[in-house]
């Protein structure tokens, strides 16, 4: 039993309590029921009676966002409305893992503000407001938020490596395709419908070709779009006079066939992370260069020659139209909806498609700042990706020079940009970004290059903004023992005391000096 479980060490017999449990997906051990087991083991020790229960099963811990519970909870405690005066939860990381560490201190500020204790019952320690609870309880959140963070970035090398190997990820098979089950030894087992799922971990899904009259369907949209130079809308309207549906039942639009004629699925290539959601953040559309992708990875059901044809008409359709005219209709689509997507362009017949702006202006954001639009969805944050990859060569260019200027010997590799200086230490730069909590406060992130081994790593922190720099980290591997590690604007004299203005320091420490110059 663990300590907190004593009930010599509180005062808390005869009181109210409300539970407060969640399940996600990833451990047995988290089940509401093993949840229950032990807050009632709590409860029954310190003699509190259980009044209320609130139960999110199967939902993420990364935000409050689809958590109808512990939202219901948090709002009768701000109401007067709650019927009791603690809150009973298994350990730190039920409460939740969310991404700023702040997040979860503020819920339970003002569960605290109202009066009400939270007591986490599975932990090692006493929820007291101690100097010791505060510093566990910390710790014991960011490992929370870390752990979110990692399974992230382990789900997403899996995926990749799937993908590579020919199995398709989430997502609709799409118009004259459908998804098969296979086992793992690639054994055909059946077609998925649309919404069912595969339900045994080893098996995989990958793509077939459809019932025949959707391919020759398909086939037939890239051939009166090529060699009748149809438009997707003229295809549209022959589709729907003949009665025919999108895999959704719905009728086809200039959209949807647009998103025919450009997918590469149906040359039997299997592609991945064209946009990304994670950690239930932003949604981003990502750059052509970061998608995954796999070649040949089913049986195409279209020509590949057709379809670069189809790709050529489509770019070759922009042409026509300067920069100023391009931006121009833009703005007259702005006008007639108040919004602009991809979708909304692609559904415009007077219109180049969107893959066209693309193509013309680097990005659908950047056409659109052109015009003085700026999404719902803050995209800065992939002009600031762009730009922060242009900096770190220029960053490391800049130390090399210097270097070399005091008289040190350095050898810098091309693919990882490490530096051997004077053949006697490793140096690694990382760029830190700015980034802002929902609170307002600072924060980076600093990825260390644990694979590399640098003996020392230049930690690079941006102003707010990402354009300049603020300050520099010197930070020894020797004092490092973590992968990745969260700054705020004042750290502690354990790590600020690798803080600098600038890489003078640096400089001084690498610098060559004859034996008789100090003499």
């Amino acid at each position: 039993m663990n300590r907190a479980a004593d009930p010599s060490t509180t005062g808390t017999r005869n009181r109210r309590a409300a539970v407060y449990v969640r399940m996600s997906t990833e451990h047995q051990q988290y089940s509401t029921s093993n949840q229950m087991d032990v807050i009632r083991e709590f409860a029954c020790l310190r003699s509190m009676e259980i009044v209320e229960e609130y139960s999110d099963e199967g939902k993420s811990g990364l935000n409050i966002a689809g958590r109808d519970a512990l939202a219901r909870m948090i709002d009768d405690v701000r109401s007067g409305a709650a019927r009791f005066d603690c809150i009973l939860v298994y350990d730190v990381s039920r409460w939740g893992r969310f991404q700023d560490a702040d997040e979860s201190a503020y819920y339970e500020f003002i569960c605290r503000q109202a009066g009400i204790e939270v007591h986490y019952c599975a932990e090692q320690f006493e929820n007291d407001g101690s100097p010791i609870s505060t510093i566990v309880k910390g710790v014991k959140r960011a490992m929370a938020g870390e752990y979110s963070r990692e399974l992230s970035a382990k789900v997403f090398q899996g995926a990749c490596r799937l993908i590579r190997l020919g199995y398709k990820q989430g997502g609709t098979a799409g118009y004259g395709l459908r998804r098969m089950l296979v086992d793992q030894s690639g054994n055909q087992k059946g077609e998925l419908a649309l919404g069912e799922h595969k339900s045994i971990q080893t098996d995989r899904v990958i793509l077939v070709p459809g019932p025949d009259h959707e391919v020759a369907d398909v086939r037939w949209m890239f051939m009166a779009f090529v060699e009748e130079g149809r438009t997707e809308a003229e295809i549209a309207a022959i589709l729907n006079a003949r009665g025919v549906k999108t895999d959704f039942g719905r009728a086809w639009t200039l959209g949807t066939v647009h998103q025919v004629l450009t997918n590469e699925k149906y040359i039997g290539n299997n592609v991945y992370h064209r946009t990304s959601f994670k950690l239930k953040r932003k949604h981003v559309k990502n750059e052509k260069a970061d998608w995954i992708r796999a070649e040949g990875a089913w049986p195409p059901i279209v020509f590949p020659e057709l379809f670069q044809k189809a790709q050529g008409i489509v770019l070759e359709r922009s042409k026509r139209f300067s920069n100023d005219e391009m931006l121009a209709k833009l703005k007259e689509l702005l006008e007639l909806h108040g919004r602009l997507s991809g979708i909304l362009i692609d559904e415009r017949d007077d219109l180049p498609s969107s893959a066209a702006f693309r193509h013309r202006f680097g990005s659908l954001v950047s056409a659109y700042s052109l015009i003085g639009y700026t999404p719902a969805t803050d995209y800065s944050f992939i002009e600031e990706n762009r730009m922060i990859r242009r900096m770190h060569p220029e960053i490391v260019a800049s130390v090399e020079k210097q270097l070399r200027e005091i008289g040190s010997w350095v050898e810098t590799e091309p693919q990882t940009e490490l530096m051997l200086v004077n053949g006697e230490f490793l140096v690694s730069v990382v760029i830190c970004r700015h980034t802002t909590t929902q609170r307002g406060s600072s924060r980076w992130a600093i990825r260390f290059d644990t694979g590399l081994r640098p003996d020392l790593t230049i930690a690079v922190r941006l102003q707010p903004g990402n354009r300049e720099i603020r300050d520099y980290y010197l930070l020894p591997s020797l004092d490092m023992t973590w992968d990745r590690l969260r700054m705020a604007e004042a750290n502690g004299v354990e790590l600020d005391g690798y803080q600098f203005d600038d890489l003078g320091f640096f400089f001084r420490m690498a610098r060559r000096t004859r034996i008789q110059d100090l003499q």
